[in-house]
């Protein structure tokens, strides 16, 4: 389910920005990572709240 994966990277990213710097390329990456899935969810109920 999108919800557990949004915080599956959630958390990821969390780890990566303190085990590297929230400027790290680890850090941003997974962050780029989670947009996508945030992404993916708001477009998913921008569908269903528009049919």
């Amino acid at each position: 389910m999108i919800y557990i994966d949004i915080e599956v990277k959630r958390n990821e990213m969390h780890l990566m920005a303190g085990k590297y710097g929230m400027t790290s390329k680890k850090t941003v990456q997974c962050s780029q990572e989670l947009d996508v899935l945030l992404n993916c969810l708001e477009s998913h109920r921008y569908r269903k709240t528009n049919k």
